[in-house]
């Protein structure tokens, strides 16, 4: 059974730091991409940023510059490193996975979400 486990989230003020996690348990084939949604409410659902199986980031303009998003290969484990955070980075941020359980089934998975609070 795959599920996408996080941790991380909290409150903090504006221009501190937080580090999201998310890791892949049960047994995969392959990584395709993973990545980190947030979500407000009345609002769309925005990518803030993501990562290839062969390490490649991608990141949301709004935090290019301040967030990083790395893998640890060997725990199947990817982290969000949010820097120099404002209040509009307060969202529900969720764990998105496009993984292969075999080489012929692909599948997406979405975590529980972990709320992020930055205050003035």
């Amino acid at each position: 059974q795959v599920q996408l486990v996080e941790s991380g989230g909290g409150l903090v003020q504006a221009g501190e730091s937080l580090r999201l996690s998310c890791a892949t348990t049960g047994t995969i084939y392959a990584t395709n991409i993973m990545g980190w949604y947030r979500q407000v409410p009345g609002k769309a659902r925005e990518k803030v940023a993501a990562i290839t199986g062969g390490g490649s980031p991608d990141y949301a303009d709004s935090v290019k510059d301040r967030f990083l998003i790395y893998r640890d290969f060997a725990k199947n484990t990817i982290y969000l490193q949010m820097n120099d955070l404002k209040p509009e980075d307060t969202a529900v941020y969720v764990c998105h996975a496009d993984l292969l359980i075999t080489m012929q089934d692909r599948r997406e998975y979405w975590g529980q979400g972990t709320q992020v609070t930055v205050s003035t």
